[in-house]
């Protein structure tokens, strides 16, 4: 018996109306299993892993739009290429496209292209205007986080905690207490 598998994905956790309204949009659409996360698409996805492992023939994964799926155009194509292996199709509900037939595959991919070229054009724009404002003096950068909480990973360090402890309390990288415990000890980098 072939199920209908919605997939919702936000970048971060204060994204909560943007989750429930995916929620929403996928049960409207039929769905009777849900997969879903709050993770950035560049960080392991561990319930899109979960459902491709799940799905069966028959089956259909539907997503509210391509963005919440994947990250590029290889990725979309690694993504649908497992789902089409086992059988099932993907449907895209923001662009009214399945994959179950040859016109959803083709439009799937010339989409795919142009959201990539878009997010390559769009890099492209902000590398001109980062090297504009450098040149103009007025770009300082991202303020460093870990590096005005030297002493918290001091004091942290101090009570035994370990390097991912202290990240994990700070909201930092492990890689980046590390890259501070020199100064934390009071030693130089």
């Amino acid at each position: 018996m072939s199920i209908t598998i919605g997939y919702a994905r936000t970048s971060t956790t204060e994204q909560v109306a943007g989750f429930e309204a995916q929620r929403r949009e996928l049960e409207a659409a039929g769905c009777t299993r849900f997969y879903s996360e709050q993770v950035s698409s560049v960080a392991q996805r561990r319930q899109l892993e979960a459902m491709l492992d799940y799905i069966r023939e028959g089956d259909a994964v539907v997503v509210t739009k391509l963005d919440r799926l994947a990250r590029s155009v290889r990725d979309l194509c690694d993504i649908v290429d497992r789902i089409e292996k086992k059988g099932a199709s993907l449907r895209i509900l923001a662009l009214n496209l399945d994959t179950a037939a040859p016109t959803g595959r083709l439009m799937l991919n010339v989409l795919g292209s142009v959201a990539q070229f878009e997010r390559e054009m769009m890099l492209e724009r902000q590398r001109e205007g980062i090297a504009k404002a450098k040149g103009e003096g007025k770009y300082k950068g991202r303020k460093p986080t870990a590096g005005s909480k030297v002493e918290e990973i001091r004091a942290l360090r101090a009570e035994g905690f370990k390097a991912e402890e202290i990240a994990t309390k700070l909201g930092v990288s492990a890689r980046s207490v590390f890259r501070h415990w020199g100064r934390a000890d009071g030693l130089q980098e």
